[in-house]
C-alpha cells in the first residue's frame, strides 16, 4: 500500500494514504497492526484518509509497523469483522506498557545521551509541535498547539533543554491517557446501543412471511412499508417510497426511492412500498448508523458545552497576553514559560465531549437513546410534558375485549378481515387485532388490494371491488361518510364500558366493531408524580381516541389537562401554542400520528415499540416501552447540567491558581505542567463515572 509518514516521534508514528479510507478498510488497518506485538494503539482517521499508530521505540518495532503497511493490500481490507473492532475497548495493558515505555526512554536519554546529542534529540522532537503551531498560525488560530509550542520553544531559548523534553513527555502522557478514555466511553456508548430489530416481513417463492433477523442473508429480499425502518442495507428492486434518511444525513426532507436505488439501515419509509434486495449483514449495517448519529451527535451540543468550548477557545489568546505582561515586567523567561505552561482549552473540550458521552452511555443502559447532547439540555430545562394516550400512558399491547358483527355478517369474518388489514402497520392497536386473530386459529390470506394507512385515522383498501374501511369513528362516519343511526350508534357508545371501538365498513356498510381495552400501564401515577417532584408544573395528554375513554384513562392517570378526539395537526396546534405561552415542551409519543407533533417539540421522545416515523422523529428514543425512564431521563440531564458547570467552574480556578503560583514563583514550570495535565486527566476520567446512585434502573444493567 502506498503511503506516505506525515509526522513521527518516537515510539508513534502518523501516515497519510492520499486520500479518504473507507470505513471497512479502516477498520481492517486498525485490526492488521493492533496484532502486531510491538504495537500499543492504532488509530484510522477515515476522512482524513490518515492513520496513527504508537509502538514501542526500538527500530525493529518502527520496522514491523512499515513493513505491515507495505504489505497491506486493498483488495484484501474488507474482510474485517467490523462489529469486533468497533466495539472493541481499548485495552489497558496496552495503555500502560505505552506509557512506561515512554517514561523509561525519557530517562534513558538523559541519563545516558551526551549533552550536545540531548540537545540535538530535543530540538529533533520538537518539530512536529512547531509544525502543528505554524499551521495554526497560517490558519490565522492561536490555538492550543501555538501554546505547546511556544512552552517548548521557551524552554529552549532558556538553554534548558531538559525542561522542554519534559514538557514534551507531559504532552505525550496526557494525548495518550485521554485518547484512551475518550475512546474507552465511546467504544462503551457504541457497545451499549447495538441493539437489531426481531423480525421483519420477507418475500421467498412469490410468499410473503415474517422472519426473525438474524436469519436474513445477503441476496434475501424484504418489503419495508409506510411507517416501517429499513432494517438493513440492500438496493430497490421494486416499488417506490418517500424515505426519511435524516438519522445518517442529517437532512430532515425525504427522498424517493426507486428500482436501482440504495437504501441504508436505520432510515424509514414515509410513505409507500419497496422490495429491497439485502447487501449486508444486519450488525454491520446497524453498526454504521449508530457510529453516524455518535459522529453527528457532535453537531448538536448543548448550550453548556458551545459556552464552555466557545470560552476555551477565547481564553488561548489570553495566555499569551498574560505571558506578554510578565515578559515586560519581569524580565523572567522561567515566570514567562510558567503563563504559557497552562492552559485551559484541553481540559475543558475534554471534559465536556467525554462527560456527554458518558451520560449517553449510561442512558442507553438506562433505556433511551439520546441523539445529541443538547436535547439532555432541554430536558433538563423543560417545565411542561404531553403524553399521547394509546401505547404511551396505557399498555403498548392493548387487547381485544369484544368483537360485534353487523349487517348479516359473522363475527369470526369480521375479526378476519380486520387482522388481514392491521398486519401491515405497525401500532398498538394494529398488533392487538392480529394477535387476536392468531389466538383464535383464523388464518387469513391476503384477498384484498393494496391497503394505503390514513394517518391518525384508519385504513382503506378494496376487497373484491367493494371499499374497505376500518378506523374510528370519525373516520369511518364523519369522513367516509358510513351510515350509522343514532340509536345504533348509542348502543355502541353504551356497550364500550370505556374500551376504545375500532369501526369495519364494507361498501358504505358497517360490518363490524371491534372493542378495544387499553389499560393504564401500571405505575403511571406514580410516574407522573414523581415527574411533577422532578420540576414538571403541568402534565397534558393529547389523544385522537374518543372523548368517553380519554376522561377515563385521564382521571386515572391524573394527568392536569387532556384533549380528545384529536388530529395530528391538533396535536402540533396545542404544542405550538403551549410553547407561545412561554413554556418548554416534551412531547412523549409512540405512532405516525405523533410524529408531526414529536418534530415540533422543544423536546420530543418516542416509545421503544412505536412506529419508525416517530422514533426517527424524536429527539429521545425508548428503548422500552417503560415510562419509568423518563424519570431517569430527566435525573440524568439534570446531573449532566450540573457536572458540565461544576467541571467549567473547578478548571477554571484551578489552572488560574496554577498560572497565579507560576508566576509569582512558587512552583515552576514543569510542576505547573505536571499539575496541569494531572487535573486535565483526572476530570476526564472522573466524569466518566455514574451519575446517578447505583440503586437507580441504570445501576442494575
Amino acid at each position: 500500500m502506498n503511503f506516505t509518514i506525515v509526522h513521527e516521534v518516537p515510539g508513534r508514528i502518523r501516515i497519510s494514504v492520499g486520500g479518504k479510507i473507507p470505513e471497512s478498510h479502516a477498520c481492517a488497518m486498525e485490526e492488521r497492526l493492533l496484532a502486531l506485538p510491538a504495537v500499543y494503539t492504532c488509530v484510522a482517521y477515515p476522512k482524513a484518509g490518515s492513520l496513527a499508530v504508537t509502538f514501542n521505540r526500538t527500530k525493529q518495532g518502527r520496522l514491523a509497523v512499515l513493513n505491515e503497511l507495505d504489505m497491506l493490500d486493498p483488495a484484501t481490507l474488507t474482510k474485517v469483522n467490523q462489529r469486533e473492532m468497533l466495539v472493541r475497548t481499548p485495552r489497558f495493558r496496552h495503555l500502560f506498557s505505552h506509557l512506561a515505555n515512554m517514561v523509561l526512554a525519557h530517562y534513558a536519554r538523559r541519563i545516558m545521551l551526551p549533552a550536545p546529542v540531548k540537545v540535538v534529540w530535543t530540538i529533533w522532537s520538537a518539530i512536529p509541535f512547531v509544525r502543528a503551531a505554524l499551521k495554526s498560525l497560517r490558519a490565522g488560530r492561536l490555538d492550543v498547539p501555538v501554546l505547546d509550542a511556544a512552552a517548548i520553544s521557551m524552554g529552549l531559548i532558556q538553554g534548558k533543554p531538559a525542561t522542554s523534553s519534559s514538557t514534551m513527555l507531559l504532552l505525550h502522557v496526557g494525548e495518550a491517557l485521554e485518547d484512551y478514555t475518550q475512546r474507552r466511553t465511546e467504544s462503551g456508548l457504541i457497545r451499549s446501543m447495538l441493539t437489531l430489530p426481531e423480525t421483519v416481513r420477507v418475500v421467498r417463492d412469490d410468499s410473503e412471511f415474517e422472519v426473525e433477523l438474524s436469519d436474513l442473508k445477503v441476496g434475501d429480499c424484504i418489503v419495508v412499508r409506510t411507517g416501517h425502518q429499513i432494517p438493513i442495507d440492500g438496493t430497490v428492486t421494486k416499488g417506490e417510497a418517500a424515505v426519511n434518511q435524516s438519522s445518517l444525513t442529517g437532512e430532515s426532507m425525504p427522498v424517493v426511492r426507486v428500482q436501482g436505488d440504495s437504501v441504508y439501515a436505520g432510515t424509514v419509509v414515509e410513505e409507500g412500498e419497496v422490495f429491497i434486495r439485502i447487501s449486508g449483514s444486519p450488525e454491520e449495517s446497524k453498526l454504521r448508523s449508530i457510529v453516524t448519529m455518535v459522529e453527528q451527535s457532535e453537531e448538536l451540543k448543548s448550550s453548556d458545552q458551545r459556552h464552555i468550548e466557545q470560552m476555551a477557545d477565547k481564553l488561548v489568546p489570553w495566555n499569551f497576553l498574560l505571558a506578554g505582561i510578565v515578559a515586560a515586567t519581569t524580565r523572567n523567561l522561567q515566570k514567562t514559560s510558567a503563563a504559557l505552561m497552562v492552559d485551559y482549552s484541553c481540559a475543558l473540550r475534554l471534559s465536556g465531549s467525554i462527560a456527554v458521552m458518558a451520560a449517553q452511555r449510561e442512558g442507553a443502559q438506562a433505556g433511551f437513546m439520546v441523539k445529541g447532547s443538547k436535547y439532555f439540555d432541554h430536558m433538563a430545562q423543560a417545565d411542561t410534558i404531553v403524553f399521547d394516550k394509546t401505547g404511551t400512558l396505557t399498555q403498548a399491547v392493548p387487547s381485544v375485549r369484544e368483537v360485534v358483527a353487523y349487517n348479516n355478517w359473522e363475527r369470526d369474518e369480521v375479526l378476519r378481515l380486520a387482522a388481514c388489514l392491521e398486519e401491515h402497520f405497525p401500532h398498538p392497536v394494529a398488533r392487538a387485532v392480529v394477535n387476536k386473530a392468531f389466538e383464535e386459529g383464523l388464518e387469513h390470506r391476503e384477498r384484498h388490494a393494496e391497503v394505503e394507512y390514513v394517518v391518525a385515522h384508519g385504513i382503506v383498501s378494496t376487497l373484491e371491488g367493494a371499499r374497505v374501511l376500518i378506523g374510528s369513528e370519525h373516520f369511518v362516519i364523519e369522513d367516509e361518510g358510513v351510515s350509522i343511526s343514532e340509536e345504533e350508534l348509542d348502543v355502541i357508545h353504551s356497550r364500550s364500558e370505556g374500551s376504545s371501538p375500532l369501526f369495519l365498513a364494507v361498501d358504505g356498510v358497517l360490518r363490524g366493531v371491534i372493542y378495544i381495552d387499553d389499560p393504564l400501564k401500571e405505575g403511571i401515577s406514580d410516574v407522573l408524580d414523581e415527574l411533577r417532584r422532578l420540576g414538571f408544573k403541568r402534565v397534558v395528554m393529547l389523544t385522537g381516541d374518543n372523548y368517553r375513554s380519554a376522561s377515563r384513562i385521564a382521571r386515572i392517570a391524573g394527568v392536569d389537562d387532556f384533549q380528545a378526539d384529536m388530529l395530528p395537526e391538533d396535536k402540533c396546534r396545542v404544542i405550538d401554542e403551549l410553547q407561545e405561552a412561554g413554556h418548554k415542551v416534551v412531547m412523549v409519543g409512540d405512532g405516525v400520528n405523533d410524529s408531526p407533533a414529536l418534530s415540533r417539540a422543544y423536546v420530543s421522545v418516542a416509545m421503544g415499540a412505536g412506529s419508525a416515523i416517530a422514533r426517527e422523529a424524536a429527539d429521545i428514543a425508548l428503548v422500552t416501552d417503560d415510562l419509568h425512564s423518563l424519570i431517569e431521563l430527566r435525573r440524568l440531564s439534570v446531573a449532566l447540567e450540573k457536572r458540565m458547570k461544576h467541571g467549567y467552574s473547578f478548571t477554571v480556578a484551578f489552572n488560574s491558581l496554577l498560572l497565579a503560583l507560576g508566576i509569582s514563583g512558587v512552583i515552576t514550570p514543569q510542576i505547573s505542567s505536571v499539575l496541569h495535565n494531572s487535573a486535565t486527566i483526572g476530570i476526564s476520567a472522573a466524569n466518566t463515572r455514574h451519575y446517578l446512585p447505583k440503586s437507580s434502573s441504570i445501576a442494575r444493567d
